[in-house]
């Protein structure tokens, strides 16, 4: 009884300094409320100003999330065992070096001695977890890492140049990533800190499109936009804005490509893939014309490849020689293209139609299920193996090609060791591809940096 009467004088207590403090107790927490976000914001605004700070904030665009951050991102926050050089051969990064055994079945790496991850721990063969499959992983010692493959595969010094991790993007490197944000399942934001230096940051901003970007760049979001396709602004080129530096480089990693369909009643027919090839212009606004399925920073291309200049007399004789038709003058073909690349379906269409042929343009968001003529690009692997894109047992033969001696040279390609033997392999695969012409190779795209100096 004496507990309940203690409880209704506390609540009467509590009620009567509510009734007389609580609005200036509301008030002064939202006061409260209302300065600590001011000066979060201040502060945010100041400390990037500071003379001790150097906080740069860089655009990209595309769609990632948590467990795919942007590869600039990747290469910025770790290392991998290999890295691949200028010429495009795999060199030593965190591995001092490699011994292959069991001709490209065993791989040996002797580790570099005294490197640290970002979190200060020490970097051994016992922090090394690629999860390959069908890869078995022995670590004799703290410096050795070995594995062993169900099956040679040349291209695995360059599959282990992808960076070592250990949980949260832990890596080997001179930043570490210090926050993730993300707008639902999507990535907003991704702030990077040197390893040596927390006033040394690096704040990636990331956009969905080249659009969004441009915009944030021109409302001063961002001080650096990169990867951007192209610098025209509101009709307007970025090139013209005060203060603004541009810069234009060569994306060797992807390739603008005319997918033919070589099911196709009509593109079955060699002299017309052929053909079709020849009407090609030789030269395009959005990037650097490349006509074979490798980029001139990868080891097997030691010359540019002129196999289809454009030559519409060629191309009219190839027609003409063609079982489908006479001149061209029957044939009509639809291409399938990427929005971003409805111009340039445009400026093919207009250089097929001087070889009598009719063409209709539909664009997609994706790779279409059934096409036949398809414009879309694909990633150029660091390395010349391309098995999975061309060989007639591969799902990714998006052109439903199929040749035994290419499906020989891709086979034995992943698995000779010897880069003179190699060499030679892709040369040859390179030619008889060519030859085929499965598909017609454009360019590899232009790729801009805008900075605010």
């Amino acid at each position: 009884m004496i507990f309940l009467k203690r409880r209704r004088l506390f609540f009467w207590l509590v009620k009567a300094y509510f009734k007389k403090w609580g609005k200036t107790i509301l008030l002064c927490f939202l006061f409260g409320l209302i300065a600590f976000f001011l000066l979060r914001i201040a502060f945010s605004y100041v400390s990037t100003r500071l003379p001790f700070v150097q906080k740069e904030t860089v655009g990209l665009s595309g769609v990632y999330t948590s467990d795919n951050l942007p590869e600039e991102i990747i290469a910025k926050a770790g290392r991998g065992l290999t890295k691949i050089g200028s010429d495009g051969l795999p060199k030593a990064d965190l591995a001092a070096g490699w011994e292959i055994r069991d001709n490209g079945k065993t791989y040996v790496f002797r580790l570099k001695k005294g490197l640290s991850f970002t979190d200060g721990t020490p970097f051994d063969s016992e922090a090394i977890h690629y999860n390959f499959l069908d890869v078995k992983e022995e670590r004799p010692d703290k410096y050795t890492i070995i594995f062993k493959l169900k099956d040679n595969y040349a291209p695995f010094l360059v599959t282990v140049s992808k960076p070592v991790f250990k949980k949260n993007y832990v890596g080997v490197s001179d930043y570490k990533i210090k926050d993730i944000n993300l707008n639902g399942d999507f990535l907003q934001s991704v702030d990077l800190v040197s390893a040596k230096n927390d006033y040394d940051i690096i704040s990636y901003q990331i956009y969905p499109t080249d659009k969004a970007l441009k915009d944030a760049y021109v409302l001063g979001e961002v001080r650096v936009a990169e990867g951007l396709s192209d610098v025209i602004y509101n009709n307007v080129s970025l090139v013209n804005f005060k203060n603004t530096d541009v810069v234009k480089t060569v994306d060797k990693y992807k390739l603008v490509t005319l997918f033919f369909n070589n099911n196709d009643p009509v593109l079955s027919e060699k002299r017309i893939r052929q053909a079709l090839s020849y009407a090609i212009p030789d030269n395009f606004k959005n990037g650097q014309t490349n006509r074979g399925p490798f980029s001139d920073s990868i080891w097997t291309n030691g010359a540019s490849v002129n196999t289809y200049a454009q030559d519409f007399t060629h191309s009219k004789l190839l027609l003409s020689e063609s079982a489908s038709a006479t001149g061209g003058a029957k044939l009509k073909l639809t291409i399938t293209t990427l929005s971003k690349y409805e111009d340039l379906a445009k400026q093919i269409k207009q250089s097929w139609s001087n070889i009598g042929i009719s063409t209709d343009i539909k664009t997609t968001d994706s790779l279409p299920d059934n096409f036949q003529v398809f414009l879309g690009d694909f990633n150029v692997s660091k390395d010349p193996d391309q098995y999975t894109l061309w060989h007639s047992g591969q799902d990714n033969n998006i052109t439903n090609y199929k040749n035994l001696r290419i499906d020989k040279l891709l086979e034995d390609g992943r698995k000779t060791v010897d880069f003179n033997e190699r060499q030679k392999i892709y040369s040859d695969f390179q030619k008889y591809l060519l030859d085929d012409s499965p598909a017609a190779f454009l360019y590899l795209p232009y790729s801009y940096k805008i900075t605010r100096i």
